[in-house]
């Protein structure tokens, strides 16, 4: 997995973030791609499981462990954005000098602590 968050999820850095008429977008190499649709995926999956968990009247802590499971997965699939953001992206922009950079990551960490 290292190999996939390590920065080298862009084939260089010119292509990793940039601004179109819609805003920013970000470029991910198709294994990052990948790799993130695979666990999007079973996250899907563990919702789905959690919903059947619930219709099926199954006792509260079993189906709380199961919810801790999806937003464990969930934090990880943020940690690979956040990681692939700052080694990239907020580097590129940084180095453009645009340093209100650093408030916007600042808010994003901010949101993914939230709980």
């Amino acid at each position: 997995m290292d190999e996939l968050i390590n920065g080298q999820g862009c084939t260089n850095d010119k292509e990793c973030c940039s601004t179109s008429s819609h805003g920013r977008t970000s470029h991910h190499s198709e294994a990052v791609k990948k790799n993130l649709t695979t666990r999007l995926n079973r996250i899907e999956g563990q919702i789905r499981g959690i919903k059947g968990l619930i219709e099926k009247d199954t006792y509260c802590d079993d189906v709380i462990t199961q919810i801790a499971a999806t937003q464990s997965a969930m934090n990880s699939v943020a940690k690979i954005l956040l990681e692939g953001h700052l080694k990239n992206c907020v580097v590129e922009r940084l180095n453009d000098g645009d340093t209100a950079v650093i408030d916007e990551v600042l808010v994003t960490i901010q949101k993914l602590m939230k709980k």
